[in-house]
């Protein structure tokens, strides 16, 4: 007889950790490619509102640029759009804070000095 009888030995089925694997790998890619960075950027979003402050040049979601005129509780400001002109907002739609009272000043010398850098004369500036 040369067919050596078969039906004693198990059939080699894997184990079950060789099964999952491409499961569990697939799940740690999502996580660290979906998951995790709008996890980061919702954190950054709620730090964000919560620094809103009277003064800050903002843009909502509807893309209204304005200034905060008063934050009223947690979960309301007020924004002025235009002179006179103001509009109750709720916090979480703010989703850009272009800049705060006393940055306006401290980034004009900057602007200035920088014009006649290396790169300010690449893109264009020229130094006076």
């Amino acid at each position: 007889m040369l067919i050596s009888p078969a039906y004693a030995q198990s059939g080699g089925g894997g184990d079950m950790l060789t099964g999952l694997l491409p499961i569990i790998l697939i799940f740690v890619v999502f996580y660290f490619l979906l998951i995790r960075p709008q996890q980061k950027k919702a954190k950054a979003h709620r730090e964000l509102v919560a620094a809103l402050r009277r003064g800050d040049r903002v843009v909502t979601a509807g893309g209204i640029m304005g200034v905060v005129a008063r934050v009223s509780n947690e979960h309301e400001v007020l924004v002025e759009i235009a002179e006179g002109v103001r509009v109750r907002m709720v916090r979480s739609q703010i989703t850009d804070v272009l800049s705060k009272p006393g940055q306006a000043q401290a980034a004009a010398p900057a602007a200035q000095a920088g014009a006649g850098s290396l790169l300010g004369g690449l893109f264009g500036r020229r130094g006076n």
